[in-house]
């Protein structure tokens, strides 16, 4: 026996271990019979898979699936069983991994080859063999030519067009059995890390249940979001009918100088879209409150005047109310778990006079809109009289907006509810999604450097809360909506990585942050730079974020 090193395991303390000793095989020491929760590792706030050698001194926090990283690491592997199951079922078709939905994963078969009921026992027969097997998940680097020809032997396809348009000497895969893939992000060491897994019938695919990061490793209740699914579905077609589902086809017309029609026709989407929800508006004589909410960053403002350009189109001249001029005293704030002023809970606004200022509005009387004081913490008077008449619609933007007791006091039949997020048309391959999440904060990142004086930290540092407030206060009454609105653009990441980079560029490994930035670099490696914006319009959406725009938004 050789001489062990000393080595510290949060939530343990120190433990000794043998020189070249494994995270995987150090968590077997540690954990005994429980070693397969922990998928991977953070060490000096970086992520590191489980095979990685323990080295003299290190400070090591294990990840479970409650840890955001490691609830990452399951669901790309879950993804990967679910994969290979299906390419032993259905040899002659590819396995999908569209988005997320619910609390789950819809994914497809290409070749429009639809998943029927029968079929989806055998896909979850599969998977419990595969991970009963308890394969080894190897991952490797290999030389770039060997990544093509394994990728062609494979017939990942998308994954040789999207090396076809990067600069690499090495390629990373993974190799479980026979089979070899390709994913941006660690895996677990092995099959036999996922064995709390689901299936659930959703025509024409299927929708993959993994454990929360809150449900204590059970499966949580899928619930079905009819409109949402259903707008996805739109941004899928419209992606595969103009070649931009993958970032590899997306490089290739960058390379090929075809971006600028890319980007007329995208924005051009945008346009039509929103005329159609100004003219359902305007065809609805009782419409005179329009409400609008989305999480952080989906482009609420921009679209809210552009629906206002539309509507006075249209004839209408709608009047915009702030939900913000409506907060409580700073007294009277709720609190929230730590104690501190809660601003994004409903009661944090006073709805009372909100809805009293409402009615009036809609009875034909004039109100003086308040002005909340932010320094001051105090409602103020604004010396703002407004009136308004059938022609002149309210439009309110807010988190709120499609919370029932905002405008408690008003008839649903009276408002129009349009919910908006940037839902991603584009996925980096068949099997790596780009997360909707991931694209709002690294929006919320460009914009904050650029317009409100924060940096990339406190970015950071507010966007757990941000996420936890939406969790909270929006996506649960997306689906009261009338009307979704996908803010994304297919080309913006490749317009918003020159301007992330730097930023991220400087967190380093000293910082808490320091694994996210990592990834999100990493995930932006993948895209090739629009370095001319000229041709991105004044009114679009992305201009919210990387300035430019006509509308006095900031």
């Amino acid at each position: 026996m050789g001489k062990k090193i000393k080595v510290y395991v949060e939530g343990i303390g120190e433990v000794y271990a043998q020189k070249d000793t494994t995270l995987k095989e150090l968590s077997k020491e540690v954990y005994g019979k429980d070693y397969k929760r922990y998928l991977g590792a953070r060490i000096n706030n970086e992520i590191y898979h489980m095979r990685k050698k323990v080295q003299e001194d290190m400070y090591i926090k294990f990840l479970d699936s409650s840890d955001k990283d490691g609830h990452r690491i399951y669901i790309r592997t879950i993804s990967a069983v679910f994969i290979m199951a299906c390419k032993e079922i259905f040899p002659d078709c590819t396995a999908k991994i569209e988005h997320s939905l619910g609390k789950g994963l819809y994914a497809e078969l290409e070749k429009d080859k639809s998943i029927n009921f029968s079929e989806i026992e055998l896909i979850k027969s599969k998977m419990k063999e595969i991970v009963q097997r308890d394969l080894p998940i190897i991952r490797e680097k290999v030389p770039y030519e060997e990544g093509m020809t394994l990728f062609q032997e494979h017939g990942h396809e998308d994954k040789i067009r999207l090396y076809n348009t990067l600069d690499r000497e090495k390629i990373q895969i993974y190799r479980i059995g026979d089979h070899v893939d390709g994913f941006y992000g660690y895996l677990a060491p092995s099959t036999g890390y996922v064995d709390v897994f689901d299936l659930k019938y959703y025509y024409p695919g299927i929708i993959i249940l993994f454990p929360t990061r809150k449900s204590q490793n059970k499966l949580p209740e899928f619930k079905e979001q009819k409109k949402l699914g259903k707008v996805f579905k739109q941004a899928t077609e419209w992606a595969d009918i103009l070649d931009l589902a993958y970032v590899g086809s997306l490089n290739e017309k960058i390379y090929n100088g075809d971006i600028n029609e890319v980007i007329r026709v995208s924005e051009a989407l945008h346009e039509k879209k929103i005329g159609q929800i100004a003219d359902m508006i305007c065809r609805d004589d009782d419409i005179n409150m329009i409400l609008i909410a989305g999480p952080s960053s989906s482009g609420k403002t921009t679209f809210a005047q552009r629906l206002a350009v539309h509507l006075k189109v249209n004839g209408k001249r709608p009047i915009s109310i702030s939900v913000d001029d409506y907060f409580v005293d700073r007294e009277l704030t709720p609190l929230d778990e730590k104690g501190e002023y809660d601003f994004e809970a409903l009661e944090a606004i006073d709805l009372e006079r909100f809805n009293e200022d409402l009615v009036k509005l809609l009875e034909g009387a004039e109100i003086e809109l308040p002005k909340f004081n932010f320094i001051a913490g105090k409602s103020e008077m604004s010396g703002i009289k407004i009136k308004v008449d059938k022609d002149h619609p309210i439009i309110v933007e807010g988190i709120h907006g499609l919370n029932p007791r905002l405008a408690t006091y008003i008839p649903e039949k009276n408002k129009f509810k349009i919910y908006i997020s940037a839902l991603t048309q584009l996925n980096i391959d068949a099997h790596n999604r780009i997360s909707t999440t991931d694209t709002r904060l690294i929006r919320r990142m460009v914009r904050d450097n650029m317009f409100r004086g924060n940096d990339v930290f406190r970015t950071f540092e507010l966007w757990e809360g941000v996420t936890k407030g939406e969790e909270k206060n929006i996506f649960p009454y997306q689906e009261e909506a009338d009307v979704m609105f996908d803010s994304a653009l297919v080309y913006e990441l490749s317009v918003l990585k020159k301007h992330a980079v730097p930023l991220l560029k400087a967190v380093d490994n000293s910082s808490i942050y320091y694994s996210e930035s990592k990834r999100l670099l990493r995930f932006l490696n993948y895209f090739m730079d629009i370095e001319d914006e000229k041709i991105i319009p004044p009114n679009s959406i992305l201009r919210e974020f990387v300035g430019g725009t006509y509308f006095d938004i900031h």
